[in-house]
């Protein structure tokens, strides 16, 4: 028997202790044999490694053995600290949210924001930011969880994009508001693990109005009411609900927009494990970056490729390498260095080898 990292874990692999949640319920029994499918539900409940069947090995050499950079995170004193912090925003959160939508209660923007702040200023470093962000999510993420994450990658792009501190601020609030509206749509319907039905899905797309139509009475920068209604607007037209293109949609809604599909893409879905940072910028690149403002989307996508410029890596061939150099063509495809020395170009490499994890 030993344990190994979800990271590593392969089809035919045999469980040899059940599998549970922090709850303590079993997801899957003993002696059960792991399936795509299987590996894919372990990811979706952040379970971090397991004990399958084989001989006892020498866990130092067994690169199946070594702790998974998330691992790492999740077992540090400053992940546990957040952990907390982050979980009395989200409580206070809910109280404000709930309040208004429900009973009309005035919202304290300032005292949500300046919680946010402090979760922020919390982290030394944006890659401790971004370390924190990609290990909170779990199967149960909320409305409260996500809107809060994009209002923190909000504050941090409005950073590196060198804005003052009154623009920051409004992003902070834009991105903790913008999906308020969703409160108004039937949780069973919001958190449905499966696909929507047509009528389903037309229905949740109403939030932007839902949440517009909430903020509208209030005494709001009107940037933060359209980033509400905007957010799932795309600069080529492709969005809603308006199908708004470039300079129509308000400047902060376009900031949102990154903020929001960032978080989602790594945020686990029942269909698929959350994707390492290196795979979202790789599908950023390939649904095209014209669907976003071109200076906040190259700002953003650059500062995320150098925070783990000289990490160590998973490559989806199953090797590990050292990120050596970024590739300004192509972000996602940087030069890595192989265990064996060699060095290796993602970008001109075949067979659509491409950065897996960050280990």
């Amino acid at each position: 028997m030993k344990e190994v990292a979800s990271y590593y874990l392969k089809e035919g692999m045999v469980l040899a202790r059940n599998v549970t949640t922090p709850s303590g319920q079993i997801i899957f029994k003993k002696g059960k044999t792991l399936s795509k499918q299987a590996i894919l539900q372990l990811t979706f409940y952040n379970i971090q490694s397991v004990f399958i069947e084989g001989e006892e090995e020498d866990q130092l050499d067994s690169p199946s053995a070594v702790k998974s950079y998330s691992q790492k995170i999740k077992t540090s004193q400053k992940f546990q600290s957040f952990q907390i912090d982050h979980t009395i925003v989200l409580s206070q959160m809910r109280v404000s949210f709930e309040g208004y939508v429900n009973n009309g209660i005035p919202l304290d923007t300032k005292l949500l924001v300046s919680k946010v702040e402090e979760l922020f200023d919390s982290c030394k470093t944006s890659l401790e930011l971004f370390n924190m962000l990609h290990n909170m999510h779990s199967s149960d993420d909320s409305v409260y969880g996500h809107s809060l994450n994009v209002s923190l990658i909000c504050r941090q792009i409005g950073k590196w994009s060198k804005l003052d501190a009154g623009a920051v601020e409004l992003l902070t609030l834009a991105g903790l508001l913008h999906d308020i509206g969703k409160l108004k749509i039937p949780a069973e319907i919001l958190n449905k693990p499966g696909k929507y039905t047509d009528e389903e899905y037309a229905l949740v797309k109403q939030h932007t109005q839902y949440s517009y139509d909430l903020l509208e009475p209030l005494n709001l920068d009107p940037h933060v009411k359209m980033a509400a209604l905007s957010h799932h607007e795309r600069c080529d037209g492709s969005g809603y609900p308006s199908g708004l293109k470039n300079d129509e949609i308000d400047v902060v809604a376009r900031v949102v927009t990154i903020a929001d599909v960032y978080d989602a893409m790594t945020t686990a879905r029942s269909y698929r494990a959350p994707l390492c940072p290196f795979e979202v910028i790789e599908k950023f690149e390939r649904e095209g970056l014209q669907r976003y403002d071109a200076k906040f989307i190259l700002t953003f996508l650059n500062h995320i490729a150098n925070t783990y410029q000289n990490h160590r890596i998973l490559l989806s061939d199953g090797r590990s390498a050292n990120i050596v150099m970024l590739n300004s063509k192509q972000l996602s495809k940087p030069i890595v260095q192989l265990d064996d020395g060699s060095c290796l170009d993602l970008y001109t490499a075949s067979g659509g080898l491409h950065i897996q994890a960050v280990l």
